[in-house]
């Protein structure tokens, strides 16, 4: 028996998110299926970040164990011929057989997308938040700086999150600008529900002058979910890359 890694791409537009639910369609569900049909046989994969419905990956990774003679490179090729076209696998390698992509030390990249002009584009609807008012980069990058470190984000994630400490390290949180373009970039050692949604509908409101850059301390510290902003909509977001320590 071997331990089988792929890294997966998809366009969550039509998934109800990464994780199994009763006849939903699920990035999860479909890589089962895959795998079933390529091996004859039931097989049910871990994945390594349960992203929600309409969120967007280039860097999911997923494991599953098989004694299958498929040498372990192929089974990127092998499963791409079952899957979706919404779903490709970049890579795959064979890691130790008790290498958990949830349980080991890892860094998390996500970026947020926006579209910022007056008037929406068709072609960016699906990966990108429209947002019509000009925003103030510089103070949406001032308000960032206070999010790096160390801290309790308990302000910053679903008041549903179900965890033991809500406490993660942001590592890198940049917001770029590229014409129309505005690109959240944040890297950490793990996200709460929805804090990357919510960290970019603040910073979304800090540009657009309703909250001060100056707020965020307080924001952080209060451990209020109320007040910090709004939760970005899903289809802005995706999970680049997940870096292990190995």
């Amino acid at each position: 028996m071997k331990r089988i890694r792929l890294r997966v791409a998809y366009d969550g537009t039509d998934f109800c998110g990464w994780q199994i639910q009763p006849k939903k369609r699920t990035v999860e569900g479909e890589l089962d299926l895959a795998i079933n049909e390529l091996l004859h046989t039931k097989i049910h994969v871990i994945g390594a970040s349960r992203t929600d419905a309409g969120v967007h990956a280039l860097g999911n990774v997923a494991v599953f164990d098989t004694d299958s003679p498929i040498p372990p490179e192929r089974f990127a090729f092998a499963l791409n011929q079952h899957l979706p076209k919404d779903i490709r696998i970049q890579s795959s390698d064979q890691v130790p057989d008790d290498w958990h992509p949830r349980h080991c030390d890892c860094r998390k990249t996500y970026e947020y997308r926006i579209l910022n002009r007056p008037v929406n584009l068709p072609t960016e609807s699906r990966y990108s938040w429209f947002c019509h008012q000009q925003l103030s980069i510089p103070r949406m990058q001032k308000a960032a700086a206070y999010l790096v470190g160390n801290h309790d984000f308990k302000s910053f994630c679903s008041a549903k999150t179900d965890v033991e400490t809500t406490v993660r390290t942001i590592y890198r949180l940049e917001v770029e600008q590229n014409e129309e373009h505005i690109r959240i970039r944040v890297q950490g050692n793990g996200f709460l529900y929805n804090m990357v949604r919510i960290i970019a509908g603040t910073l979304v409101q800090v540009g657009a002058g309703k909250i001060h850059p100056e707020d965020m301390p307080d924001i952080l510290s209060s451990c209020d979910r109320k007040q910090a902003g709004i939760t970005a909509p899903a289809h802005g977001l995706r999970l680049v890359e997940i870096d292990y320590d190995e």
